[in-house]
């Protein structure tokens, strides 16, 4: 990532750690990660934010953010998501709240404390490579299948980690997902279809 955008993010993650609120950062940033690298002008991140952390999340990252306390305790108790504007750099970051599911749980408790690049130091949970699969697809699916940067990103994920991802896992969840068909396709255009396993 740009520098400016790593540092914007890492100040979103810091106030998450140092209020206890399990995060991962998902979307492109995370297929980047695993994937190959896409410039993208927002950074996406599930958190697990409650309606009793807003006035403290939105103090925290006053006034270098726009943050509204109402908008984040709204999203927490709907379980919706909210954004976060930083003031200087006008990036943007999307906060989806934790989703109460199996497959939100799984996500969380599968999350990888990482470094932004090879020779970072500086480091924050990102979604598994299989996790960043699985979500890519269901917004490639909800989009109507016509993304070609959604499909580029799964695509290019699938490719780079190759035998180091757990298939068994991926087909599981894509198949509780409603998403055999896709990965299946994109599986067969990365070169993976024949692989049964994973760890």
């Amino acid at each position: 990532m740009a520098q400016e955008q790593t540092e914007v993010l890492l100040q979103v993650t810091r106030a998450l750690d140092q209020l206890g609120i399990p995060y991962f950062i998902c979307g492109s940033i995370a297929s980047s990660a695993h994937g190959f690298y896409r410039a993208t002008a927002d950074a996406d991140l599930v958190a697990d934010v409650q309606p009793h952390h807003a006035t403290l999340l939105a103090a925290m990252l006053q006034p270098a953010f726009y943050a509204d306390e109402q908008m984040i305790r709204q999203a927490a108790r709907t379980r919706g998501s909210f954004n976060l504007i930083h003031n200087e750099s006008l990036l943007k970051v999307d906060v989806f709240t934790l989703k109460p599911t199996q497959f939100g749980r799984s996500e969380m408790s599968r999350r990888q404390l990482s470094g932004f690049d090879p020779t970072s130091t500086l480091t924050a949970y990102l979604a598994s490579p299989e996790d960043t699969v699985l979500a890519k697809l269901d917004w490639y699916r909800q989009g109507g299948g016509v993304s070609d940067r959604q499909w580029s990103d799964v695509l290019g994920v699938l490719k780079v980690q190759g035998d180091l991802l757990d298939t068994a896992y991926l087909r599981e969840w894509a198949a509780e997902l409603g998403l055999s068909d896709l990965l299946e396709r994109a599986l067969e255009h990365a070169g993976l279809r024949a692989s049964s396993g994973g760890s």
